[in-house]
């Protein structure tokens, strides 16, 4: 079982450190979603090697067990706004680092126009600004499932949910758009 006091590590590191193809791939990401290091990265893309795995090993066995298996993978995957409805396995194969950021309560909070830039969504959600359904969330890597994604908004004891706060975002038109292009490209590449 372990002990409690040392948990496992939730990501793998690259096998070679200095790749410099995917050290600038990874700065690329790395801004464009505000993250705080490299790490969170690594998990996003464990998460991913998980859920792959667990396609392909689905995909290799037959029998009611495994349909029955499949239907719950994939009903897990569509509550968490990573595939839509009616999807398939090769559906999971195709699936990239994007789509599993994209999911993230920092991101959602971004889009939603909340936050200014990324990383403004990331400092409001650490220092209790931002709630789901009442309920204060202070974790910025929080997967974001589809059913609450429409009930992200700011707390109830949070100064900026007067919407006269000098700090709250104002969003203009050029901005909504660009968020909108962000939000369309994250859904067409997944």
């Amino acid at each position: 079982m372990g002990d409690p006091r040392f948990p496992r590590k939730k990501y793998e590191t690259p096998s070679h450190p200095w790749e410099g193809e995917r050290i600038k791939r990874e700065g690329e990401i790395l801004y464009k979603y505000g993250l705080k290091n490299k790490k969170e990265i690594w998990k996003a893309e464990t998460f991913l090697r998980r859920i792959r795995g667990e396609a392909r090993r689905l995909l290799a066995r037959t029998g009611e067990e495994s349909e029955e298996e499949k239907e719950k993978f994939l009903k897990r995957l569509a509550r968490l706004g990573i595939l839509p409805e009616n999807s398939t396995l090769d559906d999971v194969l195709a699936l990239n680092i994007e789509n599993i950021l994209a999911r993230r309560l920092q991101t959602l909070v971004y889009l939603h126009g909340l936050a200014k830039t990324p990383k403004h969504a990331r400092q409001l959600i650490v220092h209790g600004h931002i709630a789901i359904d009442e309920r204060k969330v202070r974790v910025p890597s929080y997967i974001v499932r589809k059913m609450e994604e429409d009930k992200i908004k700011y707390s109830y004891s949070s100064p900026l949910n007067d919407e006269m706060h000098p700090m709250r975002p104002k969003i203009e038109e050029k901005d909504l758009l660009e968020r909108r292009g962000m939000e369309e490209e994250m859904k067409e590449e997944s």
